[in-house]
């Protein structure tokens, strides 16, 4: 694994998944992951113990997946978590500590996601876009779910 320190106290790893990794203080703030360089077969990008789950599928023409359902059975949740699949242009991520300590900024392109595990996230809309935002559930409302910063002081 290739790992790059930016400055102290960001770290930027890309594994061999092309997963580009943001940890902030020995913690996972975010992933990105470019839809152009699938592996073959199905690949999980995330660990099993992330409350939101994404993978990957590429496959020959022709093949069949076994059919199956998921079974019932009570899951914990503390969290919500995201993916932001970028389907046409490109926005800017902002990322901060949920202190309001900013860590990075990426631009996620075209076939591009960005998956948020923890901390504060503002996006900033580059090109005209049109993206695909996936959240784990249950929703329980706007003023339970999220808080809203102005981490920026306008």
């Amino acid at each position: 694994m290739e790992s790059k320190l930016l400055w102290i106290g960001i770290l930027i790893n890309m594994n061999n998944k092309n997963i580009k990794n943001i940890i902030h203080n020995d913690e996972l703030y975010s992933s990105i992951f470019d839809l152009n360089n699938i592996s073959e077969g199905l690949d999980f990008l995330t660990n099993d113990d992330s409350f939101v789950q994404v993978g990957t599928w590429k496959y020959e023409k022709g093949k069949i997946l076994d059919a199956h359902y998921h079974n019932t059975f009570e899951r914990k949740s503390y969290i919500t978590q995201e993916v932001v699949l970028v389907l046409e242009g490109i926005i800017i991520c902002n990322l901060y500590t949920t202190d309001g300590e900013f860590i990075t900024s990426e631009e996620i392109k075209q076939n591009q996601l960005i998956i948020q595990f923890q901390g504060i996230h503002e996006y900033k809309i580059i090109k005209n876009s049109k993206v695909l935002e996936i959240k784990n559930g249950p929703y329980f409302g706007a003023d339970k779910d999220r808080t809203r910063v102005n981490i920026r002081n306008d």
